[in-house]
């Protein structure tokens, strides 16, 4: 490991287990939360203009954002893991390799991703469910957010990742916070009336302008760092990259960024079956997926934030370490979830409020917002265990909890509820689907921790 050595050493191996999750996750939680700011930015400013025709554009070009996580997760979680594993072996040059595979991959990927969605643009906005009165708006804010905005965005979140994967979370909370503040500051700047008065296209650079800043963050770390740790964006290493190190990569990356892609498709389908009642509803899903967000986001940083300690402790076999870790884990973000659970039921109204004051707006999005939220529990026991198969390179096992997530249960369930409830049926599919991939993550779990005498 690069020098710090002592501290990180400690950290992984010898400081109690609340605080080194906390150590970890504390920082990934905050930075959950900003980004949770982030996200909601877009879509509260947008509302502030009281025009549902912004409000769906930006509802309606979210698949297509939410995509840009599977090149996230199949460079930066693939990476991520590696790196953390090969440190608890010791092997800082694997460790390097990794990393620089997931660097110039995040950055080839994000350029191909704009790429094909510009020149695929027009089947693309009637597949995403954009018709003549929101067509206009989406490609908008499309354009700076997807066009020019896919490579910096994916890259920021690889860096991060990558960061965090040798225990630096401070650096990495302060990366990945500092584009999420500044395009908080923006948003108003370019989309309100008083400013630039861009509507939704400003969110969109807004958003662009943000993670550009944040890539620099990371970029000027790994030089002022440079010998001090095992990031690397050294582009000659890809010449002679081991086929080892790409393999182990993508067994845990692509399993993981299929998931994120059927993800879209379950977003995508749930959007299309809500447009065909019109702007308005389509404006209320909008934020009441957007407020469920912000529980998976915070659930998330939980059970993301101690990945490194759970990959370096199996590599280091040191399974009854990771055991303790992965229960603790578990228990702190289902508390968390299950008081978020109560507040969203309570004051759903005025939550879908807070972000557009209108009254058909509201109606819909209260009840959407109660249905939905009762997946929240569930999604820290799930995303806990997901997180756990990725840390310990069990790539198939995340695609097959993947596969029934989407195939099997999420979207079958959309079908059926919106024939059998049409419209009010569509939230209550993802807590059917969460209770079923909990009870299933659990038994696959069990089962991988007494196979490893944990």
């Amino acid at each position: 490991m690069p020098e710090q050595d002592s501290a990180k050493k400690e950290l992984f191996e010898t400081m109690p287990i609340p605080s080194a999750v906390s150590r970890m996750c504390v920082p990934m939680v905050v930075t959950s939360l900003v980004t949770v700011v982030y996200n909601m930015a877009d879509t509260y400013f947008v509302g502030l203009l009281g025009d549902p025709v912004q409000s769906a554009a930006v509802t309606l070009a979210y698949p297509v954002v939410l995509a840009f996580n599977a090149m996230n997760n199949l460079f930066g979680v693939g990476s991520s893991s590696l790196v953390s594993r090969s440190l608890g072996q010791g092997n800082t040059e694997q460790a390097r390799n990794a990393s620089a595979f997931g660097f110039w991959g995040a950055v080839f990927g994000g350029l191909l991703y704009s790429l094909v969605c510009t020149v695929f643009q027009a089947p693309l906005l009637g597949l995403l469910g954009a018709d003549a009165s929101t067509r206009q708006a989406t490609m908008e804010y499309m354009y700076w957010v997807v066009t020019w905005g896919a490579a910096p965005t994916i890259l920021n979140v690889v860096q991060g990742q990558l960061v965090r994967s040798e225990g630096s979370a401070v650096h990495a909370s302060i990366g990945t916070m500092s584009g999420c503040i500044l395009n908080i500051v923006l948003d108003p700047i370019f989309i309100l009336p008083w400013g630039l008065n861009m509507g939704a296209a400003g969110a969109g650079l807004a958003t662009f302008i943000s993670n550009c800043v944040a890539c620099l963050y990371f970029i000027v770390l790994a030089w002022t760092k440079h010998g001090r740790t095992v990031v690397s964006m050294d582009l000659r290493r890809l010449r002679h990259m081991p086929p080892a190190v790409m393999k182990n990569v993508l067994a845990v990356g692509v399993p993981a960024a299929i998931q994120n892609l059927l993800n879209v498709v379950g977003n995508t389908i749930l959007n299309n079956f809500t447009a065909a009642y019109g702007s308005v509803a389509v404006a209320a899903m909008g934020v009441s997926t957007r407020l469920i967000q912000i529980a998976q986001q915070i659930s998330m940083g939980i059970a993301q934030g101690a990945m490194p300690l759970i990959s370096y402790n199996y590599a280091s076999r040191d399974y009854r370490r990771m055991k303790g870790i992965i229960r603790f884990d578990m228990m702190v973000d289902l508390a968390a979830m299950a008081a978020m659970t109560a507040g969203y039921w309570i004051f759903a109204g005025p939550l879908v409020r807070l972000f557009l004051n209108n009254t058909e707006v509201v109606a819909y999005g209260s009840v959407f917002l109660r249905g939905a939220c009762l997946a929240i529990p569930f999604l820290a026991v799930d995303f806990t265990c997901v997180f756990t198969f990725q840390s310990v390179g069990m790539g198939g096992t995340t695609l097959v909890l993947a596969l029934c997530r989407k195939l099997l249960l999420e979207i079958p369930l959309l079908f059926a509820l919106n024939w059998a409830f049409p419209l009010y049926g569509l939230p209550y599919a993802q807590p059917v689907t969460e209770v079923v991939l909990a009870l299933l993550g659990l038994a696959l779990l069990r089962r991988v921790l007494r196979e490893k005498g944990a």
